[in-house]
């Protein structure tokens, strides 16, 4: 059970995380911060400052102004308490005394708590790097008419995601009033729109030569905000220092998000007695004079010298190759080489991987709790692909899609 100290209980988006910490079981709220009584009833002592509270905390959750960084900091590195700030609206000086703190607690900062925007910053930026400098970008924003400040730190985000695109060579424009000259072409214009009870909108627009793509994100109700710092709660906790955020908690829930298999490849080895180290250029530079397209490659030197050379290659080029490779020669050594076409390629793939370690060893476990013999691997930071005998396909996917959780 977790022990929450909540900073701006009183607030609406306060009271919304007190109705959700009501239906998790893993989080009690102890104590809560607001210089504000606002007349609430709520199920924990209630002080104005943090002085005046004798309730320990596992973690403190903050849903309250910038004005109330500095005392929230003090109090959190005092008690060496872990800290999530959900509040918007903070300046660079803000976030420059956020990241000093960080060296001594653990801090989880966002702009947006819900998960689809978080996503949404990864789109964009995508949507940028493709689309480049033939398009303008365009970032509106919607809140309900109590909302403060302005532009959303949403906003903010998602223009500097944008921007990332172009080396964070664009200048913000927040509106257009009063302006009489053109849009430059180095800008992302910013705008902000307030009224009624909306919850949140954001919306990035790239338009182009005869065209637009628009990504938007509506949250229907705070409900998602109130759910997604309860999410970050849970994963701060016992945490000692250093600065997270939602992209945090996306890797470290996605360690593996999808399998598939490829049965229309052919593996074919080569073995050279030469010790020549251009071995490989020379052989991939005939079978590329060829326009073969080769995927995984893996190469081995036998403990008696030479080469050994694997490569798998979609099953059509196979005999073309084997026809070109038959010729080769490297230096005074012929080339031998054998084929295999009743293998699949089975890769695993999740963002998360490079975050958790032991994805890899936990797929080379199940391939050896199964008696399958891979035949060759490659790995990066997202992905692991092996080759096995395609009579274990059926094997291998089940288990690893039992271990996994899929």
């Amino acid at each position: 059970m977790i022990k929450l100290i909540l900073h701006g209980c009183n607030g609406k988006m306060g009271q919304t995380v007190v109705g959700a910490a009501n239906t998790n079981p893993d989080i009690r709220i102890v104590a809560g911060i607001d210089k504000y009584s606002g007349n609430k009833s709520n199920p924990f002592p209630v002080y104005e400052r943090f002085s005046d509270m004798t309730e320990q905390g596992d973690v403190i959750l903050d849903f309250s102004s910038p004005s109330a960084l500095p005392d929230l900091l003090e109090y959190a590195k005092k008690g060496k308490t872990p800290l999530v700030i959900a509040t918007t609206g903070l300046s660079d000086q803000d976030m420059e005394q956020i990241r000093q703190a960080s060296k001594e607690i653990a801090i989880f900062q966002a702009a947006n708590m819900a998960l689809g925007v978080n996503l949404m910053y990864e789109l964009v930026n995508q949507a940028a790097s493709v689309l480049g400098e033939r398009f303008d970008i365009e970032i509106i924003e919607k809140h309900h008419n109590q909302k403060a400040d302005s532009p959303s730190g949403t906003a903010y985000s998602l223009a500097e995601a944008a921007n990332k695109a172009f080396l964070n060579s664009r200048h913000y424009v927040y509106g257009r009033h009063s302006k009489s000259d053109k849009r430059s072409k180095d800008e992302i214009g910013i705008h902000s729109i307030r009224g009624g009870t909306i919850a949140g909108e954001h919306s990035v627009l790239f338009a182009g030569p005869d065209e637009t793509l628009e990504i938007t994100h509506q949250a229907q109700s705070k409900q998602i905000f109130a759910l997604g710092a309860l999410t970050a709660v849970q994963y701060l906790a016992g945490k000692k220092t250093g600065l997270y955020n939602m992209k945090d908690i996306m890797l470290d829930q996605n360690a593996v998000t999808n399998i598939h298999t490829n049965n229309e490849e052919a593996m074919i080895t080569v073995n050279c007695d030469s010790d020549d180290p251009t071995f490989a250029a020379k052989i991939f530079g005939k079978l590329a004079q060829q326009d073969i397209v080769i995927d995984l490659i893996s190469q081995t030197v036998p403990e008696n010298g030479g080469f050994r050379l694997s490569f798998t290659l979609p099953q059509q080029e196979q005999d073309h190759a084997m026809q070109i490779l038959e010729k080769c020669k490297v230096g005074d050594s012929s080339v031998k080489a054998n084929t295999c076409s009743d293998i699949t390629r089975l890769t695993v793939e999740g963002p998360g991987m490079e975050r958790q370690p032991g994805v890899a060893a936990k797929v080379f476990e199940i391939m050896a709790e199964q008696d399958i013999r891979v035949k060759m691997i490659s790995t990066s930071e997202t992905k692991i692909a092996v080759i096995l005998p395609r009579q274990d396909e059926k094997r291998a996917v089940e288990s690893i899609l039992e271990a996994f959780h899929l």
